[in-house]
């Protein structure tokens, strides 16, 4: 049985800024870029919300483990 949990990381690799919308996507089984224009259209039509969020993903989720670390 497997007991591997699903886990939220900010991808180490093809980062645009700090690697939340990349990591989002690959919790979410999408293409990073869908994810990246889902922020963009939050940045159009709820500014201070949308930087807010993003921020606290920022700070918040920890970065993806890497190879030599697991």
């Amino acid at each position: 049985m497997d007991t591997m949990q699903k886990r939220l990381y900010k991808s180490r690799d093809g980062n645009t800024i700090d690697g939340v919308c990349r990591g989002m996507a690959i919790y979410f089984k999408m293409d990073p870029t869908v994810m990246r224009l889902i922020w963009a259209a939050g940045l159009i039509f709820a500014l201070p919300i949308s930087i807010t969020a993003y921020i606290l993903c920022a700070l918040i989720i920890p970065r993806e483990p890497s190879a030599d670390e697991s």
